[in-house]
């Protein structure tokens, strides 16, 4: 019986263990450079957490990129948003690793993605390969960097998840070396009322803190003087020695007189869990000015594993009379750290400035499915599309409608539905739903047509309105004219835009056969490399179509020679 509780006692123990226990020695760099980053791990994003490191390729592209171990092809994505063109490589010893915004692959990967490109009539695609279809060795050239994708400069995002549990995991966990010595920035600190009737230097809002540096390193803000539950909040960022990005924190933790109320780090996550950042930071801050604030107490809703313990959900009940020494403790991957210290004395003191409150006509129960009309168009919330309860400010109208407004984040869809009884059966296909931004400025939404309804489902709050798309798309040659000799030329580049409801498709074909054109959607420009497909003619006749969101469509031909 004691061997049995002994066995059992040693398989919890050595399991726990092996899940901190990440091989250190097993990768090699997926890049022949220093590896210098500009995103680092778990750094706050637009409704996600990074779920790698950004790897800077000295603002170039066309490195090569390769296996970091062993392993096998497992996916290949080639997509205008997102990864762009990515690669995911399972390996055997139960890791998978993730290269994107790649600009091409290696000849044989390249190869085997243009077959189905060419199959599919698509640049477009998406493909798993069977098990050990597409063996790759260590320090194996994969593919070469780029900028495709959702990327806003050169760079490789590259990721470590568990093939098992899809999870990513911080890759400097598996010993890749980065020169960092700086400790992270504290930019701004705030303190929260969060119980009714709780206030803060008197005042029942959010206020910003005070803070100096001190002689030996730590930072000392200014005294609080509170009653009730409050909480913090920092706005904090990380560099590296060799850039100057403004990268993300690995750890936070918060102490109060000694004893820890929050302790979260970014070594790892789930994929599903990730867009629960929005209870993590004040949304509400970051919809007005476009920073994000990281609160070290928890809301409800908030059902991230990154935290390792936390008491009381992070919030310190202040007593009159007493006083608190409150340490937040910012730190880095490699432990440098920043320290602010906070005093915090209970006194209740006379209010001088009320709590802000919006409140409108209707109050949206977050837990309940909410329905409202407006008018022309109507909007329904499905149960738990938002975090908490709040009072949502709607404006009517008959072509356009208000929802609120960006500072309330929505975790689901909901869909808004507009009466589209008015017009007629011509004028509707070239209607769509759109989304007008701060300037009015339209962006077409996926909008689904049936009968006298178009409806549209999103996360966004804001205005929509129902727009009309006359205009075909325009397309140009960039660098080639018509009958021109192109004998000497590598690929041939065109423009493709649209004014208002953007691009859909488009389609080439080279003498009457389909052609490969990638698309670079930031720069409008489609591009087919001549060595993608050998032309047997002297005479090319090339045909592009391309049509908008509203099946307006323009056609495009041109003929030019080539020996």
């Amino acid at each position: 019986m004691k061997a049995t509780i002994f066995g059992l006692v040693f398989l919890f123990f050595s399991t726990a263990f092996a899940q901190e226990n990440y091989p250190k020695d097993a990768f090699r760099s997926p890049l022949d450079i220093p590896l210098v980053l500009a995103g680092t791990f778990g750094e706050l994003r637009s409704n996600h957490f990074h779920s790698g490191i950004d790897i800077k390729t000295q603002q170039r592209e066309g490195l090569k990129a390769y296996a970091i171990a062993d392993g096998t092809v497992t996916r290949i994505k080639v997509s205008l948003w997102g990864y762009g063109k990515v690669i995911y490589i399972a390996h055997p010893n139960g890791y998978t690793s993730v290269y994107g915004h790649l600009q091409k692959f290696s000849p044989k990967i390249e190869e085997y993605i243009n077959k189905l490109q060419y199959k599919k009539q698509a640049f477009e695609v998406e493909v798993f390969p069977d098990f050990g279809e597409l063996k790759v060795e260590k320090g194996e050239l994969i593919a070469y960097t780029g900028n495709t994708g959702g990327s806003s400069g050169p760079h490789l995002h590259f990721e470590i998840r568990s093939s098992v549990s899809e999870k990513p995991t911080n890759p400097l966990l598996y010993g890749y070396d980065i020169k960092d010595n700086t400790v992270p920035i504290l930019s701004s600190l705030y303190v929260y009322p969060l119980s009714k009737g709780s206030q803060v230097n008197q005042s029942a809002n959010k206020l910003e803190l005070k803070f100096s540096k001190q002689s030996d390193g730590t930072f000392l803000a200014e005294k609080v003087y509170a009653t009730g539950t409050i909480g913090f909040g920092i706005n904090s960022f990380d560099r590296q020695d060799l850039a100057a990005n403004q990268n993300g924190l690995y750890q936070v933790q918060q102490l109060v007189n000694g004893k820890i109320y929050t302790d979260y780090d970014l070594e790892s996550f789930s994929f599903g869990e990730s867009r629960y950042i929005n209870t993590l930071i004040d949304y509400q801050h970051f919809g007005r000015y476009r920073q994000r604030i990281q609160k070290l107490f928890k809301m409800p809703r908030n059902n991230m594993s990154i935290y390792n313990e936390v008491y009381n959900n992070g919030e310190i009940t202040i007593s009159e009379g007493l006083s608190y020494n409150v340490e937040i403790l910012m730190k880095d991957f490699e432990n440098n750290t920043t320290k602010v210290i906070i005093p915090v004395e209970g006194k209740k003191e006379v209010l001088k400035i009320s709590k802000n409150e919006d409140k409108t006509e209707q109050f949206l129960v977050a837990k309940k499915p909410n329905t409202y009309d407006l008018g022309g168009a109507q909007v329904y919330f499905p149960s738990n599309t938002f975090y908490e309860d709040f009072y949502i400010d709607l404006k009517k109208g008959k072509d356009t409608v208000t929802i609120h407004n960006s500072t309330v984040p929505a975790h689901q869809n909901f869909t808004i539905t507009f009466d589209s009884s008015k017009y007629s059966q011509e004028d509707k296909k070239q209607l769509f739903i759109a989304r007008l931004d701060s300037k009015l400025r339209p962006s077409h939404m996926t909008t689904y047509k049936r009968g006298n309804t178009f409806s549209t489902r999103t996360r966004n709050l804001g205005t929509y309105t129902i727009a009309k798309d006359s205009i075909a798309p325009k397309v140009r040659a960039t660098n080639f004219k018509e009958k021109q000799w192109l004998s000497n030329y590598k690929y041939l580049s065109l423009q493709i835009s649209d004014d208002l409801s953007g691009i859909d498709t488009y389609s080439a074909t080279l003498n009457g056969k389909w052609i490969l054109m990638e698309y670079e959607p930031k720069k409008n420009t489609i591009t087919y490399n001549f060595d993608a497909n050998i032309l047997d003619q002297k005479e090319c006749n090339l045909e592009v179509v391309v049509t908008d969101n509203v099946g307006n469509s323009t056609t495009f031909k041109s003929s030019f020679y080539r020996k």
